[in-house]
């Protein structure tokens, strides 16, 4: 979900600024006031801040995010920038021309200022590294108090992660397998999963829809049965299904990787659950992931779709047919890839290290560019 310029007016004219006319997302000083429009990429609620000194009168875009793998890209001019936070749940790495400059751990409400970087053009980012399933922080802007803000355009290939734990990067810079809850939080590195590192590969925007647990119909061990991706992925926020439907039309990625049945699948069905015997959860999961993939197609048309496993029989089996009912409805693009077993597992709870996550994404490197029907151009720009 992005900003739409009549927010941006509304805010224009109530600040009572002299300048009416339509914002430039190039960017921004305009004489006392300063419109501001970074490059964010994944799911969020939008809205503006504004921020008024005795000179000056700043809008800012704001996002408010749940969903992992975040991030927050501008360029500007000069030694100095601000970043305006309101986050008490995540731990946010801040780049300066691709290189680590801080890394913030619950930061709360903040404004964190970057300074001496040398004059010229900077690029900032802004990563999400954590994962946070009950609670939502807000960026709320970028100032250059010495400079100019100037724009980041979108890349030009975009590609979309769906998944579990895998690919939220659960625990993957843990160096034991035994973690309390704190210590999950604390060694999740979504920037450091399998699916940043392919889209960074070539260079492309991408977005990790993934939450730790989850399955197509039946979650790890079978808990909270009323929640599922197929619905989770209608939102902009995780907690929140209904209020903030999201819609992005500018997000339309080339390819979709989804990867997801290992929960469903964790443990035997137990009494009570809705399934009276394992072939009956697998008929599910079967007829529930086809309708998901029609799900997700409505969204993205133009995308190729990767049906992935990791080496799981069960599900390996199960997306095979899925993909067949797929074709018989009339859906050709659409493949299976598999990673294969052996993995380490030496992050939290016996999940991916990023050695694991180097390996899978060295294989979806070297799957996509050997068909190149799931990527128009799929060579890394350069």
């Amino acid at each position: 979900m992005r900003i739409g310029l009549g927010t941006i007016l509304a805010a224009l004219m109530a600040t009572g600024a002299a300048h009416a006319e339509t914002p430039d997302k190039s960017a921004a000083s305009q004489g006392a006031q300063q419109l501001i429009i970074p490059h964010i990429v994944g799911r969020y609620v939008a809205g503006t801040s504004v921020t008024r000194t005795k000179d000056s009168v700043s809008i800012a875009v704001t996002s408010t995010y749940q969903w992992p793998g975040t991030y927050i890209e501008a360029a500007f001019m000069g030694d100095e920038i601000s970043v305006h936070l309101n986050d008490s749940a995540n731990i946010l790495r801040i780049l300066i021309d691709g290189k680590p400059r801080t890394t913030l751990n619950k930061p709360g409400k903040t404004i964190e200022t970057l300074q001496s970087l040398g004059a010229g053009q900077h690029v900032i980012r802004i990563e999400r590294l954590t994962e946070t399933q009950d609670a939502t922080g807000t960026f709320e802007g970028l100032f250059a108090p010495k400079g100019t803000m100037l724009a980041v355009q979108p890349r030009a290939h975009q590609i979309e992660f769906i998944g579990d734990s895998y690919t939220a990067g659960y625990g993957n810079t843990s160096s034991k397998r035994e973690c309390t809850k704190d210590e999950v939080w604390a060694t999740t590195d979504t920037q450091q999963a399998f699916g940043p590192l392919v889209a960074k590969h070539y260079n492309a925007d991408y977005q990790i829809n993934a939450y730790s647990g989850i399955g197509i119909v039946r979650n790890y061990d079978g808990v909270a049965p009323k929640r599922n991706m197929p619905l989770l992925y209608r939102s902009a926020l995780i907690e929140d299904e209904t209020v903030h439907a999201y819609a992005a039309p500018e997000w339309n990625p080339a390819i979709v990787v989804i990867a997801l049945g290992g929960n469903d699948f964790s443990t035997p069905v137990h009494a009570g659950e809705k399934w009276t015997s394992e072939d009956a959860l697998t008929a599910d999961y079967i007829a529930s992931y086809v309708a998901f993939v029609q799900q997700v197609r409505s969204s993205h048309p133009g995308a190729q779709f990767i049906l992935m496993d990791y080496g799981e029989d069960r599900v390996a089996a199960a997306v095979t047919e899925v993909i067949k009912r797929l074709n018989a409805a009339g859906e050709a693009r659409v493949a299976p890839f598999s990673t294969g077993g052996g993995f380490a597992l030496t992050g939290c709870d016996w999940h991916l290290n990023t050695a694991d996550d180097k390996r899978i994404s060295a294989s979806l490197i070297a799957y996509i560019d050997a068909h190149p029907e799931l990527w128009p151009n799929p060579k890394q720009d350069k």
